[in-house]
C-alpha cells in the first residue's frame, strides 16, 4: 500500500472489527426485559409476544415450530424481511467507515451485534458477541458499579495441543456458561481454518495445520458451548488463511486441495456438532467473495453436509476495503442473498436499502427471501431471548477459571528434557527468573480473539505462588522494567490506531558478570520469550518467527553461565504460533511449550514445571527447521509483494507434515510430537480384518512404563497406494487420548477408520475414490515416531462419495506433486 494513504485507508483493507471496538463504545446501561404479558385459550396459558391481546399461531406452543413460522412469514411485507436479513449494526464503527446509519447500541455493550426487533411479531433482538478464547464484552458500564467480565481460555492452538475432546467439551461448557449468563446467544467461535503458512497473524485462534485435528476440537467445542442452550458460529468458512489485505485477497486454490483440506475440518465440525450458524470468510476464492459463492454456501455446506443454521457474513464481508463504505461501496447484497448467505454482518441502511429494492422487483426472489428468514426465525426460536430466559449475569467465573488452568496444562507440549531437567520440584532452592514475558505474560491474541478478564496470572505470580523461591533481585529489576514496557507498548499501540499489532518487548540489559553471579547463587534458570499477534495483519520473519539478536545473546549468556557451574536452562514459549527453534534449542536444558494459556496460565505452567500436572500435550503442527521450509513460504501472502491481490495455494494437499513428511524435509519438532515425564510402549496392534469393508477396527494396547501417571496421545496414520493418483506418504485418520494411566498400567485404544478415510478427492471424477491396493496403518506418539504398524488390501477401488464440481478456476496452475 502506498506510503501516503492514511493510517485509516492503510488498515482498511485488512481488517474484520467484530469485537475490536470496546474503545469506542458508548455502554449503554443495561435494559432489563419488562413484565411479559400472557393470553389463556382452551385453559392454557401462552406468551403474548406482540402484547396484542390475543394468542397468534406463532404463540401457540401447540404447534410445530415451523407452522408458527410459516404463519409470521406469510404476513411478513418485504421491508420487514429486509430488516431481519441484515444486522442491527455496530456502535462506534463510523469512526473508522464514515456515518453508515443508524447503528443502535446493543442489549450488551461491547457484543458484536445482533439481529432486528420485529415487534408486530414479538420478534426479539438477539444478541451475537466474539469470540474463540471466550466471551468478549465491555467489563464495565456507564452508571454501573458491577462489572462484567469473562474468562479467557487458552487460545486455540493451546487447546488443540490437549488432543482431548472430552476436555474440550468441558472447556465448551464454561464458555457457554458465560454466554447464557450475560444475556448473548451466539458465540462468533470456534475459529478453525487451516494453518497453511506459520506468519498467519491469527494462528493463535486456529487450531492445526490438519483438518482432523481442527474438526474434531471444533466440534467438540461446539458441542460443549452448544449444551448450555446458546449458540456458536463456526468461522471463517473458507480459505481464509492470511490477515494481509484478507477483504479483498482472491486465494486461487484447486478443488482437491479445498475438499481434502480447507473445507474437510468444516464438514466434520458441522457433521459432528451442528452449530447453529457458520460465518462465511472475508476472502474471494478462485474470483469469488465467499459470502457470494452458491457453490460453498449452498451446494457444499447446505446440500452435501446436511447443515441446517444460519450462514452471516464476517463483519462487513463482501466489501472491498473501508474507503469503499466511505465512497458509498457496499457488498453484492444480491448475490450474497442468492448464495445462501442468510445474515449480513454487522449490517448497514445501504444494504437494507438495497435488498428492499431487490425483493420488491425480484432480483432476490420471494422464495430466496424466505428461506433466509426462515432460517434467521429458526435460529431465533432457538435463543434463550425469544424464551425470555433470565440471566443472572453472575457465570461461574471461579469455577471456569479452575476449567481454563487444567486445559492450558494440558495443551502444554513438552518439546526438549535432557537429563530429566524437568519436573524441578525443588521449591526450597533458589531460581532465576528471566525474560521480560516471564513477567509481563502474554493471556491470548489480540483483535476479536481476546476477551476482557480481570486479572492474568503471570508466570511470576504462578511461580510464586506455588512456593518457589525466586531470586529477589531479578524480581526487584525485572517487575518495573516489564510493567514500563508493557504500558509503552500499549500506549504506542493506541496512538498507532485500533488495528495496530502488539509488539514483542524488549529484553532487560544484563552484563555477563550480573548473569554469573545468578548462575552462583541459583539452582536453575527458567527463560521465557514470548511472542504475541493479533486480527489485521500478519506476522514476519525477522525478530518475530525468527528469534531477535537480544534474545539469542540473552539465551547466550544465560547458557554458558549456568552451564559452567552444572546448573540447568529452562526455557518457557507464551507464544500463539510457530517460531523458529532449531538455531538455539541445545542451549536449553529443557523446553516448554506453554502457549499463550489464557489468564491462569502462569498457575498452568507452574503445575507443569513443579510435576503436579504430568504434560501430555503434543504439536498439532510442524515446527521447522527455516520459515522457508515449508512449502507454501514462497505463496505467502500473495502477489504482488507490497500489496497482495492474489494468493495461489500451488502446494496443493501438501500443507504441513503432508508436505514435510513426503518431499523428506526434516522438521525441528515434527506435527503430533510431545514428550512426557513417563515413558510408553504400544503392542498388540490388531485390526478387525483384513480386508477393508465398510469400517475397520483397530486396536492397540498403550502401556505406562514410566514412573509416574500421564496421558498419552495415540495418532493412526495410514499409507495409501497412491498409484492412481499421488497421495502424502501417511496422512492423520484417527487419534485417541488415553486416561491417566498409572505406572505400568495398560489401556486398550481403539480407533475406527470409515470409507472416506482411505479415500482421495479426485477432481476428473468430482468423487472421493478410495483405490484397490495393500494400505498401512501407522501407530504411534507423533508423525515420525511410528510404534507399531499392520496392513490391510482394498479388492476393489471405490467410490466413497460422488459430489458436484464446485468452485472453478480463475486462473491457471498446476499443484504440488512429489
Amino acid at each position: 500500500m502506498k506510503k501516503n494513504k492514511s493510517t485509516l485507508l492503510q488498515f482498511s483493507q485488512k481488517a474484520k472489527y467484530s469485537g475490536l471496538f470496546l474503545a469506542l463504545l458508548a455502554a449503554s446501561p443495561f435494559v432489563k426485559a419488562q413484565n411479559n404479558p400472557t393470553v389463556t385459550a382452551d385453559g392454557k396459558i401462552f406468551k403474548d409476544l406482540n402484547k396484542n391481546g390475543k394468542l397468534d399461531v406463532w404463540e401457540d406452543t401447540r404447534f410445530a415450530v415451523d407452522k408458527r413460522i410459516d404463519a409470521i412469514i406469510r404476513q411478513m411485507t418485504n421491508a420487514e424481511k429486509a430488516e431481519l436479513l441484515i444486522g442491527t449494526g455496530m456502535p462506534g464503527i463510523e469512526v473508522l467507515t464514515g456515518p453508515v446509519g443508524d447503528s443502535k447500541q446493543g442489549l450488551v455493550p461491547g457484543a458484536a451485534g445482533g439481529t432486528a426487533v420485529l415487534e408486530r411479531f414479538g420478534i426479539p433482538a438477539t444478541v451475537v458477541a466474539d469470540g474463540p478464547a471466550g466471551l468478549r464484552i465491555a467489563p464495565t458500564r456507564q452508571n454501573d458499579s458491577q462489572t462484567y467480565y469473562a474468562t479467557a481460555f487458552p487460545v486455540g492452538t493451546a487447546l488443540a495441543s490437549t488432543w482431548n475432546t472430552a476436555l474440550l467439551k468441558e472447556v465448551g461448557k464454561a464458555m457457554g456458561n458465560e454466554v447464557k449468563e450475560y444475556g448473548v446467544d451466539v458465540l462468533l467461535a470456534p475459529a478453525l481454518n487451516i494453518q497453511r503458512n506459520p506468519l498467519n497473524g491469527r494462528n493463535f485462534e486456529y487450531y492445526s495445520e490438519d483438518p482432523l485435528i481442527s474438526g474434531k476440537t471444533a466440534a467438540a467445542v461446539v458441542n460443549g458451548i452448544q449444551s448450555q442452550g446458546v449458540g456458536t458460529s463456526i468461522k471463517h468458512f473458507a480459505a481464509n488463511n492470511e490477515e494481509t489485505n484478507r477483504l479483498t485477497i482472491n486465494a486461487h486454490v484447486s478443488e482437491r486441495a479445498m475438499r481434502e483440506l480447507y473445507l474437510r475440518n468444516f464438514e466434520i465440525a458441522v457433521k459432528e456438532s451442528q452449530p447453529w450458524t457458520v460465518m462465511s470468510s472475508y476472502n474471494k476464492v478462485n474470483g469469488v467473495y465467499t459470502s457470494d459463492s452458491r457453490d460453498l454456501l449452498t451446494q457444499v455446506l447446505r446440500k452435501e453436509w446436511g447443515f441446517k443454521g444460519i450462514v452471516m457474513t464476517d463483519w462487513f464481508g463482501g466489501f472491498p476495503g473501508f474507503e469503499s463504505i466511505r465512497a458509498g461501496g457496499i457488498s453484492d447484497v444480491v448475490k450474497q442473498m442468492n448464495a445462501g448467505n442468510d445474515l449480513l454482518m454487522p449490517g448497514i441502511s445501504a444494504q437494507k436499502k438495497v435488498l428492499l429494492e431487490a425483493l420488491n422487483s425480484g432480483k432476490v426472489s420471494g422464495e430466496t427471501a424466505d428461506l433466509n428468514v426462515r432460517r434467521i426465525l429458526e435460529y431465533i426460536f432457538k435463543t434463550p431471548t425469544f424464551d425470555q430466559y433470565k440471566y443472572s449475569n453472575k457465570p461461574l467465573l471461579n469455577r471456569n477459571a479452575e476449567i481454563t488452568r487444567s486445559a492450558a496444562a494440558e495443551g502444554m507440549v513438552l518439546l526438549k528434557n535432557e537429563k530429566n531437567a524437568l519436573p524441578f520440584a525443588e521449591k526450597q532452592k533458589k531460581v532465576s527468573l528471566f525474560g521480560v514475558t516471564s513477567y509481563a505474560w502474554i493471556t491470548g491474541g489480540t483483535g476479536s480473539g481476546s476477551v476482557n478478564n480481570r486479572h492474568t496470572v503471570s508466570l511470576l505470580e504462578g511461580l510464586t505462588s506455588a512456593g518457589y523461591q525466586l531470586d529477589k533481585e531479578l524480581v526487584d529489576l525485572y517487575k518495573p522494567y516489564a510493567e514500563k514496557e508493557a504500558a509503552a507498548e500499549k500506549e504506542n499501540r493506541k496512538k498507532r490506531g485500533i488495528l495496530a499489532l502488539p509488539e514483542r518487548l524488549p529484553e532487560m540489559k544484563m552484563d555477563d558478570a550480573f548473569i554469573a553471579e545468578k548462575a552462583e547463587t541459583s539452582a536453575i534458570a527458567f527463560v521465557t520469550l514470548g511472542r504475541n499477534s493479533g486480527e489485521g495483519g500478519d506476522r514476519v520473519v525477522n525478530n518475530d518467527f525468527d528469534l531477535a539478536a537480544e534474545e539469542i545473546r540473552m539465551l547466550d549468556k544465560i547458557s554458558r553461565a549456568f552451564h559452567s557451574k552444572g546448573k540447568k536452562v529452562v526455557v518457557i514459549l507464551n507464544i500463539g504460533g510457530v517460531i523458529e527453534t532449531a538455531s538455539w534449542k541445545d542451549k536449553a536444558d529443557a523446553i516448554l511449550l506453554a502457549w499463550q494459556p489464557g489468564q491462569e496460565g502462569g498457575h498452568s505452567v507452574a503445575d507443569v514445571i513443579s510435576g503436579k500436572v504430568n504434560p501430555s500435550g503434543k504439536l498439532t503442527m510442524t515446527f521447522p527447521v527455516n520459515y522457508s521450509d515449508h512449502a507454501s513460504a514462497k505463496n505467502f501472502p500473495g502477489v504482488p509483494a507490497d500489496n497482495p491481490k492474489d494468493v495461489t495455494y500451488q502446494e496443493g494437499i501438501y500443507v504441513g507434515y503432508r508436505y514435510f513428511s513426503t518431499f523428506k524435509v526434516k522438521p525441528s519438532f515434527e506435527f503430533g510430537y510431545g514428550k512426557s515425564y513417563t515413558d510408553f510402549t504400544y503392542s498388540n496392534l490388531k485390526t478387525s480384518s483384513n480386508t477393508f469393508s465398510n469400517a475397520l477396527e483397530v486396536r492397540v494396547d498403550v502401556k505406562n512404563t514410566g514412573n509416574v501417571s500421564g496421558k498419552e496421545v495415540v495418532q493412526l496414520y495410514l499409507s495409501a497406494p497412491g498409484k492412481t493418483i499421488d497421495k502424502p506418504v501417511s496422512e492423520l485418520k484417527a487419534y485417541a487420548k488415553t486416561k491417566e494411566l498409572k505406572p505400568g498400567e495398560t489401556e486398550t485404544v481403539i480407533m475406527t477408520l470409515s470409507p472416506k478415510d482411505l479415500a482421495s478427492f479426485e477432481t476428473a471424477k468430482s468423487a472421493w475414490v478410495a483405490e484397490a491396493g495393500n494400505y498401512k496403518i501407522l501407530v504411534g506418539a507423533s508423525s515420525l515416531d511410528i510404534r507399531q504398524t499392520a496392513g490391510f488390501s482394498v479388492p476393489e477401488e471405490f467410490m466413497a462419495e460422488k459430489v458436484s464440481p464446485i468452485l472453478p478456476a480463475d486462473d491457471k496452475f498446476e499443484d504440488l506433486k512429489p
